[in-house]
């Protein structure tokens, strides 16, 4: 059971959340405004796709540990619902033209976006970290990160359409820099409730698939016009279609037994979405998208199966879902993506022209402030009165939340035959 210590948020959570969604209220008060000339009603089915993979997709893909699946589900609906209020504020303040916000259908798209950020993160401290700690890592990490969108999109002018490298791969290294932070000497050999069940893999896996359909809206949403979205959308249809079959191939071929592995099934076929975010409106032949999307599964792949156990054995990092895999490598994979591209054929958009010089600046900072961000954000994290799950406690749902008892399969059966008898008896 878990100790009064671990589960005694009642006032701490109540006023951390209650004083931070006050303060969001009152500076919409302030600054917010209805956009009254917006004409980006063609927008809403994009954000609705958008809407559905931050709240659905991402949600149940983290459902895969046993005894975590309310948290999972439950915090991730938290973070996403301050995420994307904290986001319309920060990336409003940059982009704003005059003293007031004006919220429109690419705000709300750009503020899911932002929310997506902290999602990644929360999938590499998974289990260990109180919802208050979420909280405060969602605002400090939606903040940084809207500085980062604007000196990679407006300073350095860049272009990263599906947010290889400014949601993905600082996501994953913000995570990685708070986990590392957070390091859980105690958690070095593996906890009893860190695995999965077959029904909590097959929750997780509802959530990949609804990532899988709904990312080629990710990666085309805020394109600049219908033709580029249109590209962006094919792009990553078909890069996500040949990442699929080489991460299934791989599975199999990395298993002594030739078995397929669930974990990378449901992470890695993924991959390919990220990869080719940066680069999905540009000039590029749908078969350099399917090449992008089967060297993310490869590099995904090898990275679950090589890579994550290196990083927690020998570097302290434990990363609980393996964001590194899924979003860090393939984000970066993405990034260079976008240099090559650039350099091969130019790109002129609305005046500016893209630069691989410039692309690889945006992915050098994005990494880099995400890791700084990220390792200072950890840091606060340590406070007292934020809470800390104990090491035996963690990756358990009954923690912070009233988890009704299973029933015990063997004692339904016995009620059965009891019920049985008792109805022949009367007879």
């Amino acid at each position: 059971m878990p100790s009064a210590l671990d589960t005694n948020m009642r006032f701490s959570f109540s006023i951390v959340a209650l004083l931070l969604e006050v303060i969001t209220i009152v500076l919409f008060g302030i600054f917010v405004e209805y956009d009254n000339s917006d004409d980006s009603r063609t927008l809403y089915p994009f954000f609705q796709d958008v809407h559905v993979m931050i709240f659905v997709g991402f949600g149940f893909l983290m459902t895969f540990l046993k005894k975590y699946g309310f948290s999972s589900v439950g915090i991730n609906m938290l973070i996403a619902a301050f995420g994307l209020q904290w986001g319309t504020l920060m990336q409003g303040f940059w982009h704003s033209k005059g003293e007031k916000i004006h919220v429109n259908i690419k705000s709300i798209i750009n503020a899911d976006f932002s929310t997506a950020t902290a999602l990644i993160s929360f999938g590499a401290v998974l289990g260990k970290t109180s919802p208050a700690q979420m909280l405060i890592m969602t605002i400090l990490e939606v903040t940084i990160f809207a500085c980062n969108e604007h000196l990679v999109t407006e300073i350095l002018q860049a272009t990263d359409v599906g947010a290889s490298m400014t949601i993905h791969a600082f996501g994953a290294y913000f995570g990685l820099a708070v986990t590392l932070v957070l390091y859980r000497p105690g958690l070095k050999n593996k906890h009893e409730n860190e695995e999965s069940t077959y029904d909590s893999d097959m929750f997780a896996m509802i959530g990949t698939l609804f990532l899988w359909l709904f990312w080629p809206s990710f990666n085309s949403a805020i394109a600049s016009e219908p033709f580029y979205q249109i590209k962006a959308i094919v792009n990553t249809y078909y890069s996500l279609a040949a990442c699929t079959v080489v991460t299934f191939a791989l599975s199999s071929l990395v298993d002594q037994r030739g078995k397929f592995s669930m974990v990378l099934i449901q992470n890695a076929t993924l991959a390919g979405g990220v990869a080719v975010g940066t680069c999905a409106d540009l000039s590029i032949h749908p078969f350099a998208a399917m090449c992008i999307g089967g060297i993310a599964g490869i590099i995904s792949v090898l990275g679950f199966h090589f890579l994550t156990p290196f990083l927690a054995s020998k570097l302290n990092i434990q990363d609980t879902c393996g964001v590194h895999n899924l979003h860090g490598l393939p984000g970066i994979l993405g990034g260079i993506a976008g240099i090559v591209v650039t350099a091969i054929k130019q790109e002129n958009r609305k005046g500016v022209l893209f630069t691989p010089g410039m692309q690889a600046a945006a992915l050098g900072s994005t990494i880099g402030i995400a890791l700084v961000g990220g390792a200072l954000t950890g840091g606060i994290l340590k406070l007292p009165f934020l809470g800390q799950v104990s090491d035996q406690n963690c990756f358990d749902d009954s923690v912070y939340w009233e988890v009704p008892e299973k029933e015990n399969p063997h004692e339904i059966h016995s009620n059965k035959y009891e019920e049985h008898s008792r109805s022949d008896a009367t007879m």
